[in-house]
């Protein structure tokens, strides 16, 4: 069975990719989400489908097993705590701990990860409102929708903002939207409370709202 981070950041990747919708990930989406060659994709997908931890036919999606995602869920519950532990505690911005986490996710202990979210008060979501799944692999989450499909009137929080940009992020940020904020779509963005806001390119595809 790999055991290595990049297997895990495999896992964890597949995972992800169908916590905000359906559509199972193909190999091509899940060389671009890893930044990696489709041929390196190949490779693993093929340790992994041989270790038990995905499913996988040539040209199809690739899902996870039972046991690869208990292992995908486990990897997600590590990197949030340690992006809520980084934000609360050392000061992080959430556009700063994406890149850290994904570090210290394979080097902290069980020990020290329980300890960490025991003194976080057990946190439920991490800054960027993805749900930290309890130990028993277990996942809270309300219904929602992506910003860009939402039509014009629709008011809702901000459920989730997606991690992987910090420049995205940090424009973001500087409109004054946060996860929390209430948004109502309009026809020519969104207005937060009663202040119109010029949502940046990309925003659109990269925020979820209550349902």
């Amino acid at each position: 069975m790999p055991t290595s981070p990049a297997a895990d950041d495999y896992l964890k990747t597949i995972y992800a990719h169908t916590e905000w919708q359906d559509a199972p990930i193909t190999p091509s989406v899940l060389a671009a989400k890893l930044g990696v060659a489709p041929s390196s994709v190949t490779e693993m997908v093929k340790k992994l489908a041989a270790s038990g931890l995905v499913s996988h036919q040539p040209y199809r999606a690739v899902t996870l097993t039972d046991e690869g995602r208990a292992r995908a869920v486990a990897m997600t519950r590590r990197h949030r705590l340690i992006e809520t532990w980084l934000v609360r505690e050392f000061g992080y911005t959430w556009d700063e701990v994406h890149d850290e986490a994904e570090v210290l996710e394979h080097a902290v202990s069980d020990r020290l990860l329980a300890g960490v979210d025991e003194r976080l008060g057990f946190p439920r979501f991490d800054p960027h409102g993805d749900a930290i799944p309890r130990p028993d692999g277990s996942v809270e989450r309300e219904p929602f929708v992506l910003l860009g499909d939402a039509g014009p009137g629709h008011t809702g929080r901000v459920l989730r903002v997606l991690d992987r940009d910090p420049m995205l992020l940090r424009a973001i940020t500087s409109c004054g939207i946060d996860v929390g904020s209430e948004l109502t779509v309009t026809d020519r963005g969104a207005a937060l409370g009663d202040r119109d806001v010029e949502l940046p390119e990309g925003a659109r595809e990269a925020v979820w709202l209550t349902a």
